[in-house]
């Protein structure tokens, strides 16, 4: 896939599960129970241990349906070393132009992190994608409705207060997709194996992100 095709499949699959375990050895089981509950886009994020190899090893391993992409990205880098390893998208917690002109010379979306409306619109001047508005817990429904009203260009995705029953809500403020990562990895269940939980907990968002893109039917 060339970058405007990832491009569409996130915004047409909504929802990308944002992981950050702790144990890498439980990597496997918590995606295999993320797509089982219908979300197919993964971010491994660099915060988890041997992150690159983790993609390298998911990727090969995992259903090609799965999009597996990199987060927690802040150097040019790391980006390649992720691209070249499977990624398929750069998400990054900042906004810097070298990520971006990373991503785009290895043909996938970058999506670095943005909080004000100019750091947003400068975003987007340099190539950005996907415009991750982080942290959004803090910002937002409200903001994202105020931004694309004079800014209808953006594709914007929130992550951080996105919870279980509110994504649909956050596309319907006109979120493009949304990053969601604590309130799906329910801590308790992976420590347990509950993986069902997790399987559960992606079911939830998808049927809220379902209800608004059926207009509740």
């Amino acid at each position: 896939m060339n970058k405007e095709t990832i491009v569409n499949e996130v915004i047409s699959r909504k929802a990308v599960a944002v992981l950050r375990i702790k144990e890498a050895g439980k990597l496997k089981k918590v995606i295999d129970a993320i797509y089982e509950g219908g979300i197919s886009v993964v971010e491994i994020t660099m915060t988890v241990p041997n992150a690159i190899r983790l993609i390298e090893k998911m990727s090969g391993e995992l259903s090609k349906n799965i999009l597996f992409g990199v987060g927690s990205v802040l150097d040019s880098r790391t980006a390649e070393d992720a691209v070249k390893a499977g990624a398929k998208y750069v998400v990054s917690p900042v906004l810097k132009k070298e990520i971006i002109e990373t991503a785009h010379r290895l043909d996938v979306p970058a999506m670095p992190g943005c909080f004000t409306p100019t750091e947003i619109q400068t975003a987007y001047e340099s190539g950005a994608d996907i415009i991750k508005v982080f942290p959004a817990d803090i910002l937002g429904m409200a903001f994202f409705k105020g931004v694309l009203a004079p800014m209808p260009h953006l594709k914007l995705m929130p992550t951080g207060g996105v919870t279980l029953i509110n994504a649909g809500d956050w596309i319907k403020s006109g979120a493009c997709a949304v990053g969601i990562g604590s309130a799906l990895l329910d801590e308790e269940a992976i420590k347990n194996e509950n993986y069902s939980k997790i399987s559960d907990n992606a079911r939830m968002i998808m049927k809220s992100i379902a209800s608004v893109i059926n207009g509740g039917k």
